[in-house]
């Protein structure tokens, strides 16, 4: 082996070393302070070696360099002796803060200082634990479940107490079971799970989920399974309007609802980091509104804010859908009755009118449509737009860049300029979209942006950040922005 070769693997030797050392202090602080942490939104919680130093590598995606592990190791080494309460830190996001504007202080004094909010807290959580039921298991229900059940930490937060559905033969609980544990699109669960058939209860990485059978949503005691002021996740897609999702607040031990669909009439559409913050109390019914709303809207809106938008056309390509038929057969909307397998389908789609519930600056500015594909998930939308000011490429992309790494959209807005990337290397993006930056048109006042998002899991992550506003239960993140 020539020495270039030997450095190499020495090096990749050491690498691996620094990042098995960080594997228990990623598990003390989520177990012992419920500290989540993460390299530009990529959790690091339950992760392998080779998975923190992919986490590591992608950093250059953003910064344009690898993250060091040499840099994120003593933040760790360090935060571990802080004795922290629950937050969610961002170990990428933190190391550039602290080469940025950390002028030299000591490690550990600038974190005392980033961190002072949570410095000491371990063990005082305000949090009170909310209960969650998932109405309906399907794609979005499960991947809710897997979501909830990775942060679970110490018990504070949500509480995934019990899912309901409809019975749908004699194996249900083991069928249902089985499409947690395994998925054909994101992977194998992550962890244990066992059935209780004779109680009809699933346990998932210490979790206890109740399964409860029901096809009325009005009529079921959750007090019986000992869950109260639960708020309730519907994500069937049944009732979307006022009337059919106050149904859920008619059986006992229900408080809120959040449907994961658009909503129908007055009931607010949010979409989280734009409009989350309208959420009241007296908010009993919410909806996330869809997964193409929440992927454009937060480009839409950094863009509108700086360039302005004098109108635009959204065209989404997106992955075909349960409510499609495979092959040919009758369906009520209009080219839906056509093989999603083997079909590009033109159809409509209520992502530009539902944007303006979010970004009402936006009403009467932007049209849509949608093509369905024969992919299983993650999508693109194509934001044709005519702004106020002139642009260039570099400019608008510049801008965008900046706004995923250090806006208050931070968590919604992700960013790549890979020549290589395609749809299914998006799979499990915890972001509600990713701008393509090589594919950015400009022309003078004319751009064409397009968006990647996973409308599985990116969405999810959008739906939980949504019942962490209405349950009162999100930890603070730092750094903050």
């Amino acid at each position: 082996m020539n020495q270039k070769a030997e450095a190499a693997l020495e090096m990749w030797i050491k690498r691996e070393a620094l990042a098995e050392e960080m594997i228990p202090l990623i598990g003390r602080l989520y177990r012992e302070n419920n500290v989540v942490t993460s390299v530009y939104g990529r959790s690091l919680i339950n992760q392998s070696v080779v998975s923190l130093l992919k986490a590591h590598r992608f950093a250059r995606q953003i910064d344009d360099v690898e993250l060091p592990l040499e840099e994120t190791l003593p933040l760790l080494r360090a935060m571990t002796k802080l004795r922290l309460g629950a937050s969610s830190i961002d170990l990428a996001r933190l190391s550039l803060r602290y080469k940025q504007s950390g002028k030299g202080q000591p490690l550990e004094e600038f974190l005392l200082s980033e961190l002072a909010p949570v410095v000491n807290r371990q063990g005082i959580d305000e949090r009170t634990s909310t209960d969650v039921v998932l109405y309906g298991f399907g794609r979005i229900g499960r991947l809710l479940a897997r979501i909830m059940i990775e942060h679970s930490g110490g018990g504070h937060g949500f509480r995934l107490r019990a899912i309901v559905v409809r019975r749908g033969s004699d194996q249900d609980l083991v069928k249902r079971a089985s499409l947690l544990r395994r998925d054909s699109v994101h992977g194998p669960f992550e962890g244990t799970i066992t059935v209780d058939a004779e109680n009809n209860t699933m346990l998932a990485n210490g979790t206890l989920i109740q399964v409860i059978y029901s096809d009325n949503p009005g009529t079921i005691d959750y007090t019986a399974y000992g869950i109260k002021d639960a708020l309730v996740v519907d994500n069937t897609g049944r009732w979307r309007d006022k009337d059919g999702l106050s149904q859920h607040l008619q059986s006992k031990g229900v408080s809120r609802v959040l449907l994961t669909a658009p909503g129908k009439g007055d009931l607010k559409n949010i979409v989280h980091g734009l409009n989350h913050d309208t959420i009241t109390h007296s908010d009993r019914i919410v909806t996330a509104a869809s997964c193409t709303t929440n992927a454009i809207a937060p480009v839409l809106k950094v863009v509108n804010d700086k360039f302005g938008i004098v109108h635009g056309h959204v065209e989404t390509v997106h992955s075909f859908t349960n409510d499609q038929n495979l092959t040919d057969n009758f369906h009520k909307g209009n080219r839906r009755g056509r093989s999603a397998a083997l079909n590009m389908v033109l159809t409509e789609t209520g992502a530009a009118k539902a944007v303006v519930k979010a970004l009402p600056e936006l009403a009467g500015k932007l049209t849509g449509s949608s093509i369905r594909v024969p992919t299983p998930d993650v999508s693109i939308a194509i934001l044709n737009l005519t702004l106020e000011k002139s642009t260039t490429k570099e400019e608008i992309n510049s801008y965008l860049r900046t706004m995923s790494l250090y806006s208050a959209l931070h968590k919604q807005i992700d960013y790549i300029d890979s020549p290589e990337v395609v749809s299914t290397d998006f799979v499990g993006s915890r972001r509600a979209g990713i701008v393509d930056a090589l594919a950015t048109i400009s022309n003078d006042k004319h751009v064409v942006l397009y968006v990647w998002y996973d409308n599985e899991f990116g969405y999810s992550c959008q739906v939980v950040r949504v019942m962490e506003v209405m349950a009162g239960v999100h930890p603070p993140s730092f750094p903050s922005s």
